[in-house]
């Protein structure tokens, strides 16, 4: 039985949330479950469960504090040594509402994963990733992108993305923001350095170079 329709559901309740190389280490070896933010509005929501680039967590609270409400045991838990350097750490504009948000590890695979190495796709798949792309390429201010970028990735493997980006002649955080769309759809999967097609991208554009396929929807 295919799961790949179960799964692609599933991937859109995973969220996004930017994790420290510190904070995304604790929060998965266990050393840390709380972390502090300044935020002009929430960008975290309870019971959501948020990708940190080494696996998945959920979060459990959000609630909104002062400096002077970090006990020696919630800077323990953001993974300080005491009250001073939890605070001394915190980042942004003082003025910014102040969110202490406590993580749960999930200990489930990411969605996207599971989406990515599905290898087999019927006409139906392909249709339906064909039309997304040609979606995101209608609403880009930079116009037809995907075929661009999935080339990239296919002829450069395991490349810098700043490498990838100057190739393209654009911006860094711009090009990995629509790689992550991409791997969005499964389509790529990120390594420590650059990325390479998943084998659900790497169907997708054998069944594209198909004869037999009909051209992409505009």
């Amino acid at each position: 039985m295919r799961h790949a329709p179960r799964m692609e559901r599933a991937a859109q309740y995973i969220h996004w949330m930017q994790f420290e190389p510190r904070l995304r280490t604790g929060l998965h070896n266990g050393s840390i479950s709380v972390a502090f933010r300044r935020w002009r509005r929430p960008q975290v929501v309870a019971g959501h469960a948020y990708r940190t680039g080494a696996g998945m967590v959920r979060a459990e609270t959000v609630d909104v504090i002062t400096p002077d409400d970090i006990t020696p045991a919630l800077a323990r838990d953001a993974g300080f040594a005491d009250v001073r350097s939890a605070v001394a750490d915190l980042r942004g504009d003082p003025e910014l509402t102040l969110y202490c948000i406590r993580f749960r590890r999930l200990d489930e695979p990411d969605p996207r994963d599971e989406l990515a190495s599905t290898a087999e796709l019927t006409d139906a798949d392909t249709a339906v990733i064909a039309k997304k792309l040609a979606r995101m390429d209608a609403v880009s201010k930079r116009g037809p992108w995907t075929s661009a970028v999935l080339e990239q990735i296919v002829s450069r493997p395991a490349v810098s993305s700043a490498l990838l980006a100057e190739t393209l002649n654009w911006d860094r955080p711009d090009f990995k923001l629509h790689v992550r769309r991409l791997k969005e759809l499964g389509l790529t999967i990120s390594l420590d350095v650059g990325y390479q097609i998943s084998p659900r991208g790497a169907a997708y554009l054998a069944s594209e170079a198909s004869p037999h396929r009909p051209a992409r929807p505009h």
